[in-house]
């Protein structure tokens, strides 16, 4: 697996995305460093990144950003395609970060939990 490079889907203004980027930094790899806020994923790659995290899109989605109220996430009755395009169409409402090596990927809260991608 150290072959594979690692991907961070980040937020420079999230502290816990700083933490975990310098992490891995500090463990020698320099990741591609996607700001998921600029640059979001597309369907597919969205789609791959929770198959990776073995989640369904309302567990990777961050239930305290105002859209997800406005948009009445909590009670929507969307399929899981419909909930990745309002993931893309809303880049803020997925949760950060995102670490992704080869087939493997965790969410970096806390920022520890990119250490066993980094073995």
């Amino acid at each position: 697996m150290s072959e594979s490079p690692i991907t961070i889907y980040h937020n420079p203004r999230c502290s816990k995305s700083r933490q975990t980027l310098q992490l891995i930094r500090d463990a020698g790899v320099e990741p591609n460093v996607v700001e998921y806020l600029k640059t979001p994923p597309t369907s597919v790659e969205l789609s791959s990144i929770l198959q990776k995290l073995k989640l369904e899109p309302t567990e990777l989605m961050r239930r305290k950003e105002a859209v997800f109220s406005e948009l009445k996430l909590a009670t929507a009755e969307l399929t899981c395609d419909e909930l990745i395009a309002v993931m893309v169409e809303n880049p803020v409402l997925i949760e950060r970060p995102i670490v992704v090596r080869g087939s493997d990927a965790v969410i970096g809260r806390p920022p520890e939990n990119v250490q066993e991608l980094l073995q």
